[in-house]
């Protein structure tokens, strides 16, 4: 299991040299002062009610819809790619291939079902245990792992999410710019960076001034109106009913917060961002009331990604497997348990004997191939995991978990071409995915191919918004390419030149 003591080769050892590039920063980052700074970035990202930080006088674009005379719809989607960038490079994220797509899968389910224009959303798993949840305007709605920890059923879970993706749909943030003219969308982008680069190493001195801007925002009043939160409560529920989940679900997990943190001194960011009043809770209650009653199967798979992050986040892996052992259910959501919690304490044999009995029961669960064939690559039944993962590929083409296992199972056994092959076929139609880049460039290496190192790593830092480094990497890779190999060549060309342009960009719109 990842980040637990299963064998599995870290994706930075065993790569050959390749020419030496200048001194990387680290993009990634982790540990608790990350997790402490996590906290404070949905406050900036939830804002709409805007300090008066430009100069006065100073005048916005009219570029909005009808909806809003100030910021368009393509100035909120320049916003969420850099602040896409910036919580790629400074937030600690989790690379889990499962626990992500399960992620992106309900998003994806409850935007079908709200009042968004353009469905298509960036979904980012924070490695915290806290529970929190964002939403970025332009599309990006970042969820923190911990959120598994305190919803105890699909429809909780999902109540949090379609309440963000609420404030998406009715474009709060542009609502709230249109009352605080004197603060431009570029703004919070700003605010958001400054967050990014202290949790890239900041330390205690990033932490005091992220606290310092939070402290001011929060002084002036930039949290969403009660008559806004009340909106997206509303909205969320037609969304989760629409959906085919229990809008009781909402009151539920309000509550469940309410209670759990009610004698907290410093309660999570969600709580402070979103007060969950008693008449809030009896609001969410008494709404859930206008749809018809009706029974909403339990979800399996949702059981099966949060014995995931139970796991994840206890004290020790000893203690996982005891907590496992101990569930007194003993249906198949506590049996997948004890199976990733023998994973995680180094237990591959025993794991992959129980997850196989729970794959014959579950043959239609992707989810659940995606988890027997992690496990069987991790207790070295490789040849086993190839084929499972053969024959789960065929009814799903490209699918982002199973491609990844796909791969790591080839690298398992030895056949770094391959696996290097079959990941540049997926990064065509699945671009995005830094983890994915990053599995590239280790596997490239294994494979001896220094070129393919540098272009994988290229593209992992234009996705943290590192523009000049992934230029860099670029230019190597043209400098050891055969001038003979013209396509390639002027691949790399044209690289270069794409690159370039959205540095300039970037620039233009930030400055």
């Amino acid at each position: 299991m990842e980040q637990q003591s299963a064998p599995r080769r870290s994706r930075h050892e065993a790569q050959p040299a390749v020419e030496q590039v200048p001194h990387e920063p680290s993009q990634r980052c982790a540990g608790k002062e990350n997790r402490r700074l996590i906290r404070l970035l949905p406050a900036v990202a939830f804002t709409t009610a805007l300090p008066a930080l430009a100069p006065a006088g100073a005048e916005l674009p009219s570029l909005g819809d009808g909806s809003s005379g100030i910021v368009s719809l393509a100035a909120e989607r320049a916003l969420a790619n850099s602040a896409l960038q910036q919580i790629r490079a400074g937030a600690p994220t989790v690379s889990d291939p499962i626990l992500k797509y399960y992620v992106r899968l309900n998003v994806l389910r409850l935007a079908e079902k709200s009042d968004l224009v353009e469905p298509a959303l960036a979904t980012v798993l924070i490695d915290s245990p806290e529970i929190n949840a964002f939403a970025v305007p332009g599309g990006v709605v970042g969820i923190n792992l911990g959120l598994f920890l305190h919803a105890r059923d699909e429809s909780e879970y999902s109540a949090v999410i379609a309440h963000e993706l609420a404030h998406l749909s009715q474009r709060h943030y542009a609502r709230g710019i249109e009352m605080q003219r004197s603060m431009t969308p570029w703004m919070l982008a700003g605010l958001l960076a400054s967050i990014a680069i202290g949790a890239a190493g900041g330390g205690d001195a990033g932490l005091a001034a992220a606290a310092t801007t939070q402290a001011l925002m929060q002084d002036k009043g930039l949290r969403f109106s009660r008559s806004r939160e009340q909106e997206a409560d509303r909205i969320g529920l037609n969304a989760l009913a629409e959906a085919g989940l229990d809008p009781n679900g909402a009151a539920r997990m309000f509550e469940r917060m309410r209670h759990a943190f009610r004698f907290d001194d410093r309660p999570p960011e969600f709580l402070l961002t979103h007060p969950l009043t008693e008449t809030r809770i009896a609001d969410a209650r008494n709404q859930a009331e206008r749809f018809p009653k009706r029974e909403v199967a339990p979800s399996l798979d949702y059981q099966f990604m949060r014995a995931r992050a139970q796991i994840r986040y206890a004290a020790s892996p000893a203690v996982a497997l005891a907590e496992a052992r101990a569930r007194k259910g003993g249906g198949d959501a506590d049996k997948y348990a004890l199976a990733v919690a023998l994973a995680s304490e180094g237990s591959n044999e025993s794991a992959a004997d129980l997850m196989r009995v729970l794959r014959r029961d579950h043959t239609d669960s992707l989810l659940m191939a995606a988890s027997f064939a992690e496990i069987l690559i991790d207790a070295g039944y490789t040849d086993e995991a190839l084929a499972l993962l053969r024959r789960e590929l065929a009814l799903n083409p490209d699918n982002e978990p199973l491609t990844f296992l796909y791969a790591l199972a080839l690298n398992a056994a030895q056949r770094y071409g391959e696996a290097t092959e079959t990941l540049w076929r997926h990064v065509r139609v699945n671009r995005t995915d830094i983890d994915v880049w990053e599995l590239l460039a280790e596997t490239a290496g294994l494979a001896g191919d220094t070129i393919g190192v540098h272009r994988a790593r290229a593209e992992y830092f234009a996705l943290v918004g590192a523009y000049q480094l992934a230029i860099q990497h670029i230019d190597y890779a043209r400098r050891l390419a055969d001038p003979n190999d013209f396509y390639l060549v002027a691949r790399l060309d044209q690289r270069v030149i794409d690159l370039r342009s959205e540095l300039a960009a970037t620039r233009e719109e930030s400055g």
